[in-house]
C-alpha cells in the first residue's frame, strides 16, 4: 500500500494540492485522471519521492519497492539495453555488477570468495538468474527485437528508448508501479501487450493517461484531480464519467430542495418576526435556517466554452491530387501506385501499423521527401499547417503563453486572445506563464492554438492528442470540426477521431484503401472494435492504385458525387449519434429511479413507478428509432459497393 497523508503543494502562492488524504491498495489499478496543469505528473512525482510535499507525507509499506517510468533517457545512453531495463530493480542490478567485478580479478583471494558466495545467496533469492530472460520478454513484449537488446541506448532511436524505459519500469515485479503517459509513442501492438500486462499485475499501479480506450481496459478505480482535491471512484473511465455526472445532479437537486425551504424560512421569519404570538416560531426558524447548508458544486476546472476563432481562409475545390505515387525505402516499395484526392471540407483519418507509410506520405505532401515517382499537386491557394509529435517542444521557451499566441494572430481576432486562451484552460494568470514552466499538455495545447490561428486551410495533423486530457480532446475536436478548410488526421485514438473523419484512408502492404464514412463505420466493416486490432491485421487486400479490378469502388464515382455522398453520410451518422445519446439520457435516467425506487421512502413514492414505466416506454421507442437510423446509414454505406 502507498498513501498521501495530508499532502500540501505549494507553488508560490498557489495550493496545488490541499490536505490530500488518499491510500492506493493492492491488487487495484488507479488512473490519475485531471485537466492538463491540475498537478497529475507533479502528484506522481510526490508519491515517488521525486519531490517533497509543503506538508503531509507519503507512506510506503515497509519493504515494498516502488518503481517509477523514466523520463530522462539520455542519462541511460552508455549503457546496454539490457542493461537498462536490469536496472529497473537496483539492488539486483548493483549485484550483477560487483559479481562481474570480482570475478574479473586477477589476484582472486579468499575474500573475495566468500564475498562473491555472499553475494550469489542473495543474486538467488531475488531469482537473478532469470533476469536477463525477464528483461528480454518484456523487450519482445514491448516489439524490441532480439538483435537490439545488446546494443548501446544512444543508438536507440527515441520512440525505442521509451519502450526501453517503459519495460524498465515493469522489470522485476514492482509492489508499486507508477507511470506516467505511458502509451505515448507506443505502437498499438505495443499499447495491447501493456495494457494484457496491467490486467495480470496482481500489485498496485497508478497511472496518468489521456486515452480513453485504454484507462477503461485496466483501470479498476479513478482518482479524480480537480481544485487540489483528489476523489476517489470505484471502476473505469466511463464508471467514473456517469458517477461524477449523477453525482453533480444529485447535488444540484438537493440544492434546490434546501433553496426552496430556506425561502419558506425567509418569508415565515420576515412576516411574523415582530409578531409577539410568533415570535418564538419565528426565532425557532432562524436557528433551521442557520443549519442549512447548501452543497458547493463548483464549476469543474475542466469545463469550459468553446470559442470560434477561424480567421478567413479561402479555397478551391481540389485542395490535394495524388495520381500513381510510389516511394521506395531500402529497397521496400512502402507506397505503391497509390492514387485519390482529397477536396474542400474533406477531413479524413490515415490509419494502419506503424511502417505502413502514413508518415511517409505526409513527408511528400509537405515536401519533405520528393523523390517519388508519381504526381502530387496542391491546389490554388492552398496553405498548410503540420502539427508534428515534436511541435510542443518547438516553442520558444522565453514567451509567455498570451506572446505566443499575439504573435500570429491577425486581424480582430487579436482581440480575442484572452478569450480563446480562457477556452483552452489559460485563463487569468496562466496566461502570464512563461512557456518553459508549462507541462507537456499545456504545451501541446498551446502549440495547437498557435497553429489554429494561423492563417492556414489545410490542416495535417499527426498524433495531435499526445499529453491532452479528455476535456482538451473535446475541445479541440470541436475546433476542427468547424475549421473551414481540409484536414489529415493520422491517429490511434478511435474516440477522437468519431465524428471529425468523414473518409477513413487505410495503408497496408503498400497499397491505401479509401472507406467512405465514420471510423465507427470504418471498424464495422472491418469487423473490429478497435484501431488497435487493424495494427494487428496482416495489411489491406484491395488497393486505390492502378486501374481495373485494383481500384477501389469509390473511386468509381466521380469527384462531386463522392461528395455529396459523404455530406449525406455525415448527416446520417450525426441522426445516429443523436439517437444514440438520447438512449443514454434515457438509461441514466431510468437509473436513478431505481436507485430511488431500491430506498424505503422510494418503494413507497407512487408517482416515481409512474415515471418508471413513461421512461421505460420512452427507451423502448429510441431503441425503435435508433435502429431505422442505422439501417439508413448501412443502406448509405454500400451504396457504391
Amino acid at each position: 500500500m502507498i498513501s498521501a497523508n495530508n499532502v500540501t503543494l505549494r507553488v508560490g502562492k498557489k495550493a496545488l494540492f490541499e490536505e490530500v488524504n488518499i491510500k492506493f491498495t493492492e491488487g487495484n489499478c488507479y488512473g490519475l485522471i485531471g485537466a492538463n496543469g491540475a498537478g497529475k505528473s507533479t502528484f506522481l512525482k510526490i508519491l515517488s519521492g521525486q519531490l517533497e510535499p509543503t506538508n503531509g507525507e507519503v507512506a510506503i509499506t515497509p519493504g515494498e519497492r516502488l518503481s517509477f517510468l523514466q523520463q530522462d533517457h539520455f542519462k541511460y545512453d552508455e549503457y546496454p539495453v539490457l542493461d537498462t531495463v536490469i536496472m529497473g530493480n537496483a539492488r539486483l542490478y548493483e549485484i550483477m555488477k560487483e559479481k562481474e567485478a570480482i570475478y574479473a580479478k586477477e589476484d582472486f583471494t579468499d575474500e573475495d570468495g566468500i564475498k562473491a558466495s555472499e553475494l550469489e545467496g542473495e543474486f538467488a533469492t531475488m531469482n537473478g538468474w532469470e533476469a536477463e530472460s525477464d528483461a528480454a520478454s518484456l523487450l519482445n513484449g514491448l516489439g524490441i527485437e532480439t538483435d537490439l537488446h545488446y546494443k548501446m541506448m544512444k543508438d536507440m532511436t527515441g520512440p525505442q528508448k521509451v519502450k526501453v524505459l517503459l519495460a524498465q519500469a515493469l522489470f522485476g515485479n514492482p509492489d508499486i508501479l507508477l507511470l506516467d503517459e505511458p502509451t505515448n509513442h507506443l505502437d498499438l501492438d505495443a499499447i495491447a501487450w501493456l495494457e494484457e500486462f496491467l490486467i495480470n499485475f496482481e500489485n498496485t499501479v497508478i497511472v496518468v493517461s489521456h486515452d480513453r480506450y485504454f484507462l477503461n481496459k485496466v483501470c479498476t478505480q479513478i482518482a479524480d484531480i480537480d481544485y487540489g482535491k483528489i476523489q476517489l471512484y470505484a471502476g473505469n473511465y466511463d464508471f467514473w464519467y456517469e458517477s461524477s455526472q449523477l453525482l453533480i445532479r444529485q447535488m444540484k437537486e438537493a440544492n434546490k430542495k434546501k433553496e426552496e425551504k430556506i425561502k419558506e424560512l425567509q418569508d415565515f421569519i420576515s412576516r411574523f418576526s415582530a409578531n409577539a404570538s410568533k415570535s418564538k416560531q419565528a426565532t425557532s426558524r432562524k436557528r433551521a435556517l442557520e443549519k442549512i447548508q447548501l452543497d458547493e458544486i463548483k464549476p469543474s476546472s475542466r469545463k469550459y466554452p468553446y470559442i470560434d476563432f477561424r480567421p478567413n481562409r479561402e479555397i478551391g475545390n481540389e485542395v490535394l491530387t495524388v495520381e500513381g505515387l510510389s516511394k521506395t525505402i531500402d529497397g521496400v516499395k512502402v507506397l505503391d501506385n497509390i492514387s485519390f484526392t482529397l477536396g474542400h471540407d474533406d477531413k479524413v483519418a490515415f490509419v494502419g501499423k506503424n511502417g505502413e507509410g502514413k508518415s511517409t506520405l505526409v513527408k511528400c505532401i509537405m515536401g519533405e521527401i520528393t523523390d517519388f515517382t508519381g504526381k502530387l499537386q496542391l491546389g490554388h491557394n492552398v496553405k498548410i499547417g503540420y502539427f508534428a509529435q515534436n511541435q510542443a517542444q518547438l516553442l520558444n521557451e522565453n514567451l509567455t503563453v498570451f506572446d505566443t499566441i499575439d504573435y500570429v494572430a491577425q486581424g480582430d481576432i487579436r482581440l480575442k486572445i484572452r478569450d480563446i486562451l480562457g477556452a483552452f484552460m489559460f485563463g487569468g494568470e496562466a496566461s502570464d506563464k512563461k512557456v518553459k514552466v508549462l507541462s507537456g499538455g499545456e504545451r501541446t495545447r498551446l502549440a495547437m492554438i498557435k497553429l489554429l490561428l494561423e492563417p492556414v486551410n489545410f490542416l495535417i495533423l499527426d498524433e495531435p492528442t499526445n499529453h491532452l486530457d479528455m476535456r482538451s480532446k473535446d475541445v479541440l475536436k470541436e475546433a476542427i470540426r468547424e475549421f473551414d478548410g481540409t484536414v489529415i488526421l493520422v491517429s490511434h485514438d478511435r474516440d477522437f477521431l468519431d465524428g471529425l473523419a468523414t473518409k477513413v484512408y487505410e495503408f497496408g502492404g503498400g497499397m491505401v484503401v479509401e472507406h467512405l464514412g465514420g471510423i465507427y463505420n470504418f471498424l464495422e466493416h472491418k469487423k473490429m472494435d478497435s484501431l488497435r486490432e487493424l495494427e494487428r491485421s496482416t495489411g489491406t487486400s484491395t488497393s486505390m492504385s492502378g486501374t481495373g479490378e485494383a481500384q477501389v469502388s469509390h473511386n468509381k464515382l466521380s469527384y462531386e458525387a463522392r461528395k455529396e455522398l459523404s455530406k449525406v453520410i455525415k448527416k446520417a451518422e450525426k441522426a445516429v449519434a443523436e439517437a444514440e445519446a438520447r438512449i443514454s439520457e434515457l438509461e441514466n435516467g431510468i437509473a436513478v429511479i431505481e436507485a430511488k425506487l431500491a430506498t424505503p421512502e422510494g418503494a413507497s413514492d407512487a408517482s416515481l413507478y409512474g415515471e418508471y414505466s413513461a421512461l421505460k416506454k420512452e427507451l423502448s421507442d429510441a431503441m425503435d428509432l435508433w435502429t431505422e437510423r442505422t439501417m439508413e446509414l448501412e443502406e448509405l454505406n454500400t451504396q457504391d459497393s
